[in-house]
This record gives structure tokens, C-alpha cells and sequence, in this order.
């Protein structure tokens, strides 16, 4: 650049300036610019860290001084006496500044426990009260702070002074303002600026000593020119895949990069010697020193195929002309391509082992599943063996810490027929040293590339191993299937119709696919132990074998799901009367908790079956029961020790899990003598009735809500069922899933049920054949019920007028008609039950009373009334004159007990058939005289 008059510019300081022109565009001056950066930054980050080290230092002085002052002060002599004296300000204040003086601080207060002053350095203050939070000095503790407010700032320390008897009589505040502390640190201000102006200095002259050395190192160049210079040097050198030499006129070995001398064979000591020298063949050495322009051309040089290309260097500086020489080997880019495709091909299996295994939660599938992917895009036959607890879902274990044998779950092979033992044949490994075994020893896959060299292989089972070489096999991967640590079993992948053996490679993918299989293999044990835990805890739960009773003929199907167990069931219980209660259920979820729900609603509605109730009113306890669970088991709504509500998230979280999350139940109640069916249902599917001559209904019950849910009542529908009629109660399992909803269901189920001439259980199982789903995806219950009617001749009924003197006359009527069943031998017995509960129903109860007895597999008498009142057992004195009718009948009968009716109630006896041991008597019984006697 020149000057205004086209002259250079002169002057020291134009020279100074180009100089820092250029310097700054070189490496050497950049290195200066930063090295000054960071000590100037060094050098302001340590005043400013010794200002503040020097402030907080002054502040801690302040306040160690000041409370020194304060609790010196508060515990002088005569202090606490002054305190309580009548004139407090005249006694303490020449006191405060003579201390105030001596200590060095600028203020001392004394005051009183509200914070009022009795002494100050400023006289207007005194009998002020002072600001701040004193609480702390009044209940005991000194205490010091930085106190921001009027009359002034100030590093402060307030001690309570304790009177004789042990409490805090006043306070004494002693301090030093803030801005004396401050003038403190400003003092020591110029010291700190002279140290980091001298350290400034000398971090400079340092960087321009190292700037100016790296100037004369670097010639002067940019960060820029060097990098781009370092950049080409190490991409020719090293990081390009392609040889490259220079050779010069005189056709001496200038450069070579490391490609070269891999391609070429090169010397380490080869630069600078002539081209001939270096121990290539002839044709190689003709071809560098030609020096002619050479495109493409394959050479052969060695066992290797090169593509050369040749081009003459540009003179430089007058310099004679070299050649620049390119080598690429072909050779290696195509098995390079080989294997990029090959580990493409692995990639691929890999993916696909990853979709294709463990589809299903079954074990011996994902085994098959694992035998099938690796044939045959990597072995020709694939076996997979497992442990015997595995195969049952069961935690694997081993005796001994050794694996001896297993059973095979899986083969696949390119071929039908085999040398190797089938499915189910239990496999030994009795040689440590052959493959097998050894991999189990080891925990990771064993590599036996030629079987004929395998001793310990052949040696396992010499016939057998000669049988499956004369086939071919001729090569052996052997991989342990672990999960977690656990072995699980043993996958062997075998080559026969492939001619190249496994090698490292394929042992290492082996292993992986292996590892792959085994956590598909590890879920489904897992699944299926569960599942049949769940499985083994439903079916215990659920009924096994069906009551005894002639009220209908009933056939049942249980099925659980194969995804998990759910709360399904059903129940057919005995009621009293010759009636039968049909239930069926469905709890809400999948799994052990929901198995074990169903049993304790089970339990529940057998419990509540023994008090007779109408469906309705079961259903309303059942729900009641259900909420209280949930509020017993959930902490919901139960109040805490502190009268809270107890926090339903509990640490372990099973408190939040162990509540009922859902049921609904279908409960129907026939009766065989009436022909009247009572069902109530809570949020249930209703049933399928037929009638004889009729078709399929499906009958519409009133709507109620699920279990646990709670707010409205239940209610109940009444139908009459000819004899014949059959009822199908299930679940909504069996009619609806993810792939059919739920009114084709129940219209394939119509259909499947109205086909004639079908007993209950071949009923059953058409509907199964006809519904069910390959994998049903929830539990299926269904309950099929033909009703039956109680003969004409089998029941018995008599109209008891309200006067005494009609016992007689039932209890001999009654006498009759069993003699006319030909149950004479239990007439004594009937005689005695009738005429306790007729008499006391006469004496006790209202009209109208009513006497039935039905002969079914057992006798059962019922005496009813218009009453409600319930009689109750009890044990009479041996001085009362009654209160033992009641115990005799429970004594004679199998069974009693009282059930409620709309206008009334019916108390029951039953008792059975043939006679058996009578209890003994003292005296013979009058039946006139038991008459008399009273509950």
C-alpha cells in the first residue's frame, strides 16, 4: 500500500503497525494475542477474588469482634443487675462507650427483651426501639449478622444478658458499620493494583519471548497455511487409501506413503535410493522408471492386481521433472465387496431372528422358531436342546455345577431325513472335551471346524457320530443358550451339504444369534411358569366336581387364556328346598392377583348362598363386600393416627394393587317345584334360555352395574321354565374378541345351541368347537343347566289352622304320606321335627301357616308362616320350662334353617332317607307333651 504521494510510508509507527499486521495473521502472533488474553484474564480474576477474600475477611473480623465485645459486655459484673435496676440508661451508659471505646466497635447497645435501648453511641436513640429480628437473642441464643436498615448498616452481634434466676433480663448489641468495614478493604485496594500491574507485565514479556521463538520456527505462517499443509502431508502419508510415490528424474525414490510400501514391499529405509535398488521385479521396475503417462493399467505385482496411473511432476524453481505414481488394489476392493455383502447377508438374518423369534410366549415354538431362521442361510441343520425345568417353565438348575444332559426341543434341516437324534430324545454330554460340554463350561461358543478331527465329539457316542459322518456333517458350531447368567439350553448349528466350514466369523454370529434366541427363550419359561402358576391357582380355586342335586342337569367347560389367566368362573350351589343357585363370573384383568379375586368372590357368594337371599339382595352384599375390601386393602377413605385419610400409594405399591378392580357376576336361583328361575345380574351378560319347543332367547335382565362400582341397587327377574328348559351362562370370552364383536357372538351361539337332541356336555363342547379361538385372548367359562321338575308325587302340602289341636292332626297326615314313600323308618324323626315347628309356628307365628314336604335326595319339611320374627338356638336351664324345641330339631335333622319370603318366612329341616343312629332319649318321647314345649 503506498501513500497518498505513491511512496511507502515511513515513520516507526507506520512500521510498527505493518508489523502487527502481519504478526497477526501468523501462528506466532495469534500464540501471543491468546497467551496475553489469559494472563490478563488470570491476573482480574485474581483481584477480584483477593477483594472479595479481603472483604469477607474484614466481615468475619467485624463479626468475631463484635461479638466478642457483646458477650464481654453482657457478662461483666453488675450488668444484669443495672438491668433490672430503676434507672437503667443512668448506670449502663458511661459503661457502653467506655467498652464501645475500648473494644473498638462503633456501637454498643444495651437493651431491654423487647428491643428497647437503654444505652447508645447515639444519645437520640436511646429509648428507641431497635429494628431487626431479636427473637432469637430473647430466646437465649447470640447471634450475628449483616443488618441492612436504619439507623445505619452494620456488621452487628446481639447477646442476651441472663438476670440470677436463669433468664434473659436484656439484650446487649454491639457492632461495626459497613462502610468502616469497607474502608478497610479500600485501604488495601492499591497494594492489590500495583501487584497485578507488575504480574501483567511480566505474563507479557513471557509471551513475547515464546512468540517470537515459534515466529522463527514457523517462518511466519497462518494457522491456516500450516493445517492446510499438515492436512496433505498426513492424507498422502496415512489416511488415503491409495499408494502414492514420487520419484525423481534421476528416478530416486523420493516419497512413499504407507499404502505404497504396503502394496509395493518397500523397505523402511527406501527413500532416497534408486528405483532399482528396492527389490522389485523387473516389469515393476520398468513400469516406475518409464516415466511415460500411464492410465489405469492393471499390474501385476506379486499375488497382487494393481491399477497404476502415472503422471509427470511440474519443474519447480528450475528443478528437473519426477513422476507421481498411483496404486489401487483391486484385488482386495473386490474380497472387500465379498464381504461387505456377506455381513450385509448377517445383518439381514439377524433382523430376521430378531422379527421371526418369539412370536409366541411358547418355549418349544421359539426353539423351532430359532432352528428354522439359521437354515439355510447359515447352516444346513440347526438342533436346539434345552433343560428339562426350562421346558416346564420352571427356574433351570443344575447339581454339581454341571449340565449333563438335555432334551431336544427343535430340528431343522435342509434336508427330511437326519443322523441326528429327534425331538424329544434326551441328549447326553458325558465328554468334557467335546464341543457341547465344552462350551457349557466355558459360557461362550465352541468352534469344531472339522467333526473328523473332533475326538471328544466322536468319542461322546462312536457309533453315532460315524453315522452323521458317512452323511456328511463335517462342521460344528456349539452355542449355550444363557439368559441372565443362566444357561438355558444348548443351540448346535451343522454343516453337510455346504463345503466351507464354519470359521471365526461365523462363530462369533453364532453367538450372537444364540444370545438373541435365548432372551425370547428366557420370556416364554417365564410366561409359561406364571401362567401355570395362575393356571394351577385358578383351577384350585374353581369348583372340581359339581353338588349333588336333582334340580338340574349340568355340564360345564373351563378354558383359561393363553396370554395370561383371568378371573372367570362359575359355581353351582345347593340351596335349601331342593332349589339350585346358578353363578357364573368375571373378574377384571389377567394373572395371579386376578385368580386370587375370583376365589375370594367365590367364597363370598357361597357364604352369602347360606342365607337364602333373593339374587338381588346377594348381589347388593356382594358389592357392599367389595367396596370394603377396596377401602380396607386401597387405605381409601380409612383415617389416619392423625385423622387424615391413610395415602393409597404406599411405598411398595401393594396397596394400590391388591384391591378388586372389577367383577361382574350373573346369579339365577331355580326352584324344581315351582319351576320359577330368579336371576340378578351385575353388569353380566345374560343367559341363553331354551325352552321345549322353542328357540334360542337370549332374555333381557335389568341393567345393573358392575361390582365395586356401588350407588344403585340391584334388580331381580322372575321366569317360569317348563320342565326341560335349558339355561347356558358364560362369560363374555366365549362370544366375543379382538376379531368378532360381541352380537355375532351371541347370534353364533344362538345358532350353535338351538340344535336338538344335544345333551349339556355335548352341548358344551359344540359350543366350544363352534366359538372358540385358536389363541383366545380371555378366559371362557360356560355353564349349561337342563332344569328338571320335582314330581307331583313327591310333594306333600296341608293348610294348619291357628288352634293347637291341629298338630295332631298334620303330624299324623304327615305320618301317612310317609308311609305311602315307604319311608316309614324315618317317621318317628319327621314326626318330632313337625310338630316343634308347627306348634311354635302356631304359638308364634301369624297366618297363614303352611306345611310342605318334598321327597328329593333327601326328606325336606318346611312349616311357613306370615310372620317375620327368626327363631334362634339356645341352650335351656334345667329349670325353665321350655326354649328346647328348637334344639331338638337340629339334633334329629341333617340340616335347618329359616329363609325369608315376601309375606313371611319358611323354617326348613332336612333329613335323609333311610334312618340312622337317633340320639339317645332317657325316657320314650310323648310327641303330645313335646307340643308344649317353646323356642
Amino acid at each position: 500500500m503506498t501513500g497518498r504521494f505513491g511512496r511507502q510510508p515511513t515513520g516507526w509507527g507506520s512500521r510498527v503497525f505493518a508489523r502487527l499486521s502481519r504478526g497477526a495473521h501468523s501462528v506466532a502472533g495469534q500464540v501471543f494475542a491468546l497467551q496475553g488474553v489469559i494472563v490478563l484474564l488470570l491476573i482480574a480474576a485474581a483481584v477480584v477474588a483477593l477483594l472479595f477474600q479481603a472483604r469477607y475477611d474484614s466481615e468475619r473480623d467485624a463479626r468475631h469482634r463484635s461479638l466478642a465485645a457483646a458477650e464481654a459486655f453482657a457478662h461483666a459484673p453488675g450488668i444484669s443487675s443495672a438491668l433490672i435496676s430503676t434507672d437503667p440508661t443512668a448506670l449502663l451508659q458511661p459503661l457502653a462507650e467506655a467498652a464501645r471505646r475500648g473494644s473498638g466497635v462503633d456501637f454498643i447497645a444495651v437493651m431491654n427483651t423487647d428491643g428497647v435501648r437503654y444505652t447508645d453511641s447515639r444519645p437520640e436513640l436511646i429509648g428507641r426501639r431497635a429494628t431487626g429480628d431479636l427473637s432469637r437473642a430473647v430466646a437465649g441464643h447470640a447471634f450475628t449478622e449483616t443488618f441492612r436498615g436504619e439507623p445505619s448498616d452494620a456488621v452487628r452481634a446481639v447477646v442476651p444478658v441472663w438476670g440470677p434466676d436463669g433468664a434473659v433480663v436484656g439484650l446487649v448489641g454491639t457492632g461495626i458499620e459497613v462502610e468502616n468495614v469497607s474502608e478497610v478493604v479500600e485501604g488495601q485496594l492499591p497494594l492489590l493494583l500495583g501487584a497485578a500491574a507488575g504480574a501483567l507485565l511480566l505474563g507479557t514479556g513471557g509471551a513475547a519471548l515464546v512468540s517470537r521463538r515459534l515466529r522463527r520456527q514457523t517462518r511466519g505462517l497462518g494457522a491456516a497455511e500450516m493445517s492446510r499443509i499438515n492436512e496433505h502431508h498426513e492424507a498422502v502419508l496415512h489416511a488415503v487409501r491409495e499408494g502414492v510415490v514420487i520419484i525423481s528424474a534421476d528416478q530416486q525414490l523420493v516419497l512413499a506413503n504407507d499404502e505404497a510400501r504396503r502394496l509395493l514391499g518397500l523397505p523402511d529405509e527406501a527413500d532416497g535410493r534408486h528405483v532399482g535398488d528396492l527389490g522389485l521385479d523387473p516389469r515393476t521396475v520398468e513400469l516406475l522408471a518409464s516415466g511415460e503417462i500411464v492410465t489405469d493399467h492393471v499390474h501385476l505385482a506379486g499375488d497382487r492386481l494393481l491399477a497404476v496411473n502415472v503422471r509427470p511432476t511440474a519443474q519447480y524453481k528450475g528443478m528437473s521433472t519426477g513422476s507421481v505414481v498411483t496404486l489401487r488394489d483391486s484385488t482386495e476392493l473386490a474380497a472387500l465387496s465379498g464381504r461387505a455383502e456377506v455381513a450385509r447377508g448377517r445383518l439381514q438374518l439377524l433382523y430376521d431372528a430378531g422379527v421371526r423369534i418369539g412370536t409366541t410366549l411358547d418355549v418349544v415354538r421359539t426353539a423351532e422358531e430359532l432352528s428354522e431362521v439359521a437354515v439355510p442361510r447359515f447352516a444346513d441343520f440347526v438342533t436346539v436342546e434345552l433343560l428339562e425345568p426350562v421346558l416346564n417353565g420352571e427356574e433351570p438348575s443344575v447339581a454339581g455345577g454341571v449340565y449333563t444332559e438335555m432334551r431336544r426341543a427343535a430340528i431343522t434341516g435342509v434336508r427330511a431325513d437326519s443322523p441326528l437324534q429327534p425331538v424329544g430324545d434326551i441328549i447326553r454330554f458325558v465328554v468334557p472335551t467335546a464341543p457341547m460340554a465344552a462350551a457349557l463350561d466355558a459360557g461362550h461358543a465352541v468352534l469344531a471346524a472339522d467333526l473328523n478331527a473332533a475326538m471328544g465329539w466322536r468319542a461322546q457316542d462312536s457309533q453315532g457320530t460315524r453315522v452323521a459322518l458317512d452323511y456328511g456333517l463335517h462342521s460344528l458350531i456349539s452355542v449355550p443358550l444363557q439368559a441372565r447368567g443362566v444357561v438355558l439350553g444348548m443351540a448346535n448349528f451343522w454343516r453337510a451339504d455346504t463345503p466351507e466350514a464354519f470359521d471365526e466369523e461365523d462363530r462369533s454370529f453364532a453367538a450372537e444369534l444364540g444370545a438373541r434366541a435365548a432372551v425370547s427363550i428366557d420370556n416364554a419359561r417365564r410366561f409359561t411358569r406364571e401362567h401355570a402358576m395362575a393356571v394351577t391357582l385358578q383351577r384350585s380355586l374353581l369348583p372340581r366336581v359339581l353338588p349333588a342335586q336333582n334340580a338340574v342337569d349340568v355340564a360345564f367347560r373351563y378354558l383359561p387364556a393363553k396370554a395370561g389367566v383371568g378371573g372367570d368362573w362359575f359355581d353351582v350351589i345347593p340351596l335349601p328346598g331342593g332349589r339350585v343357585a346358578l353363578v357364573v363370573g368375571d373378574v377384571v384383568g389377567h394373572g395371579v392377583h386376578a385368580a386370587a379375586t375370583m376365589g375370594r368372590l367365590r367364597t363370598a357368594v357361597h357364604n352369602f348362598s347360606t342365607l337364602d337371599l333373593p339374587p338381588d339382595e346377594l348381589l347388593g352384599h356382594l358389592d357392599e363386600l367389595i367396596n370394603r375390601i377396596d377401602q380396607n386393602e386401597t387405605g381409601v377413605g380409612i383415617a389416619g393416627p392423625g385423622g387424615e385419610a391413610a395415602d393409597a400409594d404406599a411405598p411398595d405399591g401393594v396397596a394400590e394393587s391388591a384391591g378388586v378392580t372389577g367383577a361382574t357376576c350373573l346369579y339365577a336361583v331355580y326352584d324344581p317345584v315351582s319351576g320359577r328361575c330368579l336371576m340378578a345380574s351385575a353388569g353380566h351378560p345374560g343367559p341363553a334360555l331354551i325352552r321345549p319347543g322353542a328357540g334360542v332367547e337370549f332374555p333381557e335382565l335389568p341393567a345393573g352395574l358392575p361390582l365395586g362400582v356401588g350407588g344403585m341397587p340391584f334388580e331381580a327377574a322372575e321366569f317360569l321354565l317348563p320342565e326341560g328348559s335349558r339355561l347356558a351362562l358364560f362369560t363374555d370370552g366365549l362370544v366375543e374378541d379382538r376379531y368378532r364383536d360381541f352380537d355375532a357372538g351371541l347370534h353364533l351361539l344362538g345358532e350353535t345351541l338351538a340344535r336338538p337332541g344335544r345333551s349339556p356336555d355335548q352341548a358344551c363342547a359344540d359350543v366350544l368347537a363352534a366359538l372358540l379361538f385358536p389363541v383366545p385372548s380371555d378366559d371362557i367359562a360356560l355353564l349349561v343347566a337342563d332344569t328338571r321338575r320335582l314330581e307331583a308325587d313327591r310333594i306333600a302340602e296341608w293348610e294348619v289352622p291357628g288352634e293347637p289341636a291341629a298338630v295332631s292332626r298334620v303330624r299324623n297326615a304327615g305320618a301317612a304320606q310317609l308311609a305311602a314313600w315307604g319311608l316309614e323308618e324315618i317317621s318317628f324323626t319327621t314326626e318330632l321335627i313337625l310338630s316343634e315347628l308347627i306348634t311354635n309356628a302356631i304359638r308364634y307365628g301369624s297366618a297363614p301357616v303352611r306345611v310342605r314336604l318334598l321327597r328329593d335326595r333327601s326328606l325336606i319339611c318346611e312349616v311357613s308362616d306370615g310372620s317375620s320374627t327368626s327363631p334362634h338356638l339356645r341352650y335351656a336351664a334345667t329349670t325353665d320350662e321350655g326354649g328346647r324345641g328348637l334344639f331338638l330339631v337340629a339334633q334329629y335333622a341333617d340340616r335347618w334353617g329359616t329363609r325369608y319370603t315376601e309375606r313371611g318366612k319358611v323354617i326348613w329341616a332336612e333329613l335323609p332317607l333311610t334312618g340312622g343312629p337317633e340320639p339317645q332319649a332317657a325316657a320314650p318321647l310323648d310327641l303330645d307333651a313335646l307340643e308344649d314345649l317353646a323356642w
